[in-house]
């Protein structure tokens, strides 16, 4: 039996989203420089950099060039334990750095901006989100990786998006029930999937929820030979268009393996700088997001995302400034529930 939570219940955290930072353009030989003098502040910090594949596509490069990685969010912590450097810097957003601090707490983790957070976080207080965990302690608490260490530290488990699906179907082949959060759709995805008995925390990521099933209709109809590439934390009436709902990674893959030649994707703009240097003989048309007439909050991208920047990563290096902290206790308790996902997926290779 699934189980919805009830509209009372439903908790709606007000998230001010900021403005997408503006940043001045820099021309070839100015942007040469910068590039340059932070791969010698990097050699110097013994740092190593990772980013997102939402982040700017001149930090992807600079990652790659120096020898860092970019990945999804697990993977950027998972890379930086494998380092032999003393600093791990992480182009993203907040709880990435967090994870990054949580998986290796022996390090220096630093960011451009700590002030790059996440509608999903910032949407999931961590007090309100452990009161109401404590009104169900029956239940198995799941929170997604978009959540910060103090959330984290309240789970049983950390899921990301593209291993929720088999944890989830896990949990409930026990018979457990779940408090899914933070993001609904997500949430409900997984549900529609699994059977799962699940209440959900009332979130939703500001890029995602913005992408609109009837204009992704007209589109698709103008483009009637493109797969559609959804990330599950779209709207379910989006989802359902879908050839592929996947993580990033996952979504890149499909551009890379998929025989199409057209590809409308709906997540964060950022990921078109991995998908078109891995395919640039595809076409890859974004999804559309607020609609004829109306206006966007992200647009397709993440105004956090848009905090990271040549310009406050050299900055950073400079200072070394902006270091991620956690307490030790939070972190005692939230490297619990990611160790327990890791093992899973561990156990799943076997």
């Amino acid at each position: 039996m699934t189980q919805t939570i009830a509209p009372a219940e439903i908790r709606l955290h007000p998230v001010i989203v900021p403005p997408h930072p503006q940043w001045p353009i820099l021309n070839a030989d100015e942007k040469q420089a910068i590039k340059a003098r932070i791969k010698a502040l990097l050699k110097a910090r013994n740092a190593v950099l990772v980013a997102h594949y939402y982040t700017d596509g001149d930090l992807q490069e600079l990652a790659e060039e120096t020898g860092g990685c970019v990945s999804d969010s697990l993977e950027m912590a998972r890379f930086g334990a494998q380092q032999e450097a003393t600093t791990l810097v992480v182009c993203g957003v907040r709880f990435m750095g967090e994870t990054a601090k949580i998986l290796n707490p022996e390090k220096r983790i630093l960011m451009p901006d700590l002030d790059a957070t996440c509608s999903l976080d910032e949407g999931c207080p961590a007090d309100e989100f452990s009161a109401y965990c404590d009104q169900y302690p029956d239940h198995t608490v799941v929170v997604y990786a978009n959540t910060s260490a103090r959330v984290k530290a309240r789970a049983d488990w950390v899921v990301t998006s593209g291993i929720a699906l088999p944890i989830v179907e896990h949990l409930a082949a026990r018979g457990e029930k779940i408090i899914w959060a933070p993001d609904k759709h997500l949430g409900h995805y997984v549900q529609k999937l699994t059977g799962a008995d699940m209440l959900f925390w009332n979130g939703a990521c500001v890029v995602h929820e913005e992408f609109k099933s009837v204009a992704l209709e007209r589109v698709r109809r103008l483009h009637p030979d493109a797969a559609v590439l959804v990330h599950p934390e779209s709207p379910e009436a989006v989802i359902e268009q879908a050839d592929v709902v996947g993580s990033t990674t996952a979504l890149i893959k499909a551009v890379v393996e998929m025989d199409n030649s057209e590809f409308i994707v709906a997540t964060d703009g950022g990921i078109f700088h991995k998908m078109k240097q891995l395919a640039p003989h595809k076409k890859l048309i974004e999804a559309p997001t607020a609609g004829e007439g109306a206006t966007c909050e992200s647009c397709a991208h993440c105004p956090w995302m848009g905090m990271n920047a040549l310009q406050n990563l050299l900055q950073v290096l400079e200072r070394e400034n902006n270091e991620i902290l956690i307490d030790p206790d939070i972190r005692e308790l939230a490297v619990k529930p990611i160790q327990r996902m890791l093992d899973f997926a561990r156990s799943r290779q076997k």
